[in-house]
């Protein structure tokens, strides 16, 4: 049985007093939660407060991004031992806005997974097609692009501290959301990709969530698929009861 697990990304909001507070709100809705791995996923400058803010509860934190060398003149990137030298336990890797604004690509990401990976940080790896290629069919040739190459290099023993995440790009941010049908068939795909790459053991107990205007509404019916393990939300994380409400929904 994979545990359900519920990551809220907040993008470039807050502030230092309204990510603590946010968090701190956050806290006292879900403290009673035993059954969701729950996350927090601030900007780089707050993730040390919201880290302290978060200390001893069931909220983990995460990174929005991170890069792979350890150290040297790479002005403006943040290392892995940083994030965890501020209490981060995983870290979003290969977000559509990192692929298509900022112009990533499945090498670098791949790069960041595997240094994520042997720093001891969690990877949440995101893949997804835009709105084009899904119109075009091509939704299964992208992400199968996407998660095998981002994969490459990661060990079988390394997996289960991945979680995917598929957010169809033309969901995310747009009000559009894949239907629960259209994510469970992607989810099913990507866990018979998953299981050709390593085995079916593996595949199984692989965490996919589904990105893509998650929000209360949709909540429980997206996670209540069958391969739908938990949600990446954006912009309704930044509630703390909008986003209790959806951890809830996936007890």
């Amino acid at each position: 049985m994979r545990k359900p697990f519920i990551a809220g990304n907040w993008k470039m909001n807050t502030t230092a007093e309204s990510s603590v507070a946010l968090v701190n709100a956050l806290k006292a809705a879900v403290k009673d939660v035993t059954t969701v791995d729950i996350a927090v996923v601030p900007p780089f400058v707050y993730l040390a407060a919201v880290a302290k803010a978060a200390a001893g509860s069931n909220i983990a934190v995460g990174a929005q991004d991170v890069y792979f060398e350890g150290n040297g003149a790479f002005t403006g990137e943040i290392s892995c031992d940083m994030l965890k030298d501020v209490g981060c336990k995983y870290v979003i890797i290969g977000h559509s806005e990192r692929r298509h604004v900022i112009g990533e690509k499945d090498d670098l990401i791949n790069k960041k997974v595997l240094a994520a990976l042997k720093a001891g940080l969690k990877p949440i790896l995101c893949v997804g097609e835009l709105l084009a290629e899904r119109e075009a069919g091509k939704t299964a040739a992208v992400v199968t692009e996407q998660t095998t190459r981002c994969l490459a290099g990661v060990a079988a023993d390394q997996l289960l501290n991945v979680t995917i995440a598929y957010e169809p790009v033309w969901a995310i941010g747009t009000g559009r959301n894949a239907t629960p049908d259209q994510a469970q068939e992607v989810h099913v795909m990507i866990r018979k990709l998953v299981a050709k790459l390593y085995s079916q053991e593996l595949a199984d107990k692989l965490r996919i969530q589904y990105g893509g205007s998650a929000k209360p509404a949709n909540a429980a019916e997206l996670i209540g698929q069958k391969d739908v393990d938990g949600l990446l939300v954006g912009g309704a994380s930044l509630k703390a009861d909008d986003f209790a409400e959806m951890i809830k929904a996936a007890q």
